[in-house]
């Protein structure tokens, strides 16, 4: 069962980006883990647990959203978002 917050939220409570931080990589609010790690995690097979377990920094909350930001994203991308008239 999902426990992510409803789409859409705000992202700076998910992501935030410093030029300090990781030369300015998106990187998860609060922390210094580049979203891409969790994206590299679940393309090698991983789970969202195996993720967090490694990065008990980055909350479920954070790592779902972000995941829910990133389907809105690219289906707004696709216009798949935009109700079929």
């Amino acid at each position: 069962m999902r426990t992510s917050a409803a789409i859409p939220c705000d992202p700076a409570t998910v992501v935030a980006r410093d030029p300090e931080v990781h030369s300015g990589a998106l990187v998860f609010a609060g922390t210094r883990v580049p979203v891409g790690t969790l994206l590299d995690h679940l393309k090698d097979g991983a789970t969202v647990d195996d993720f967090l377990e490694g990065y008990p920094v980055v909350t479920r909350w954070q790592a779902e959203a972000l995941l829910d930001l990133a389907v809105a994203g690219a289906l707004g991308a696709l216009g798949a978002a935009r109700p079929r008239e």
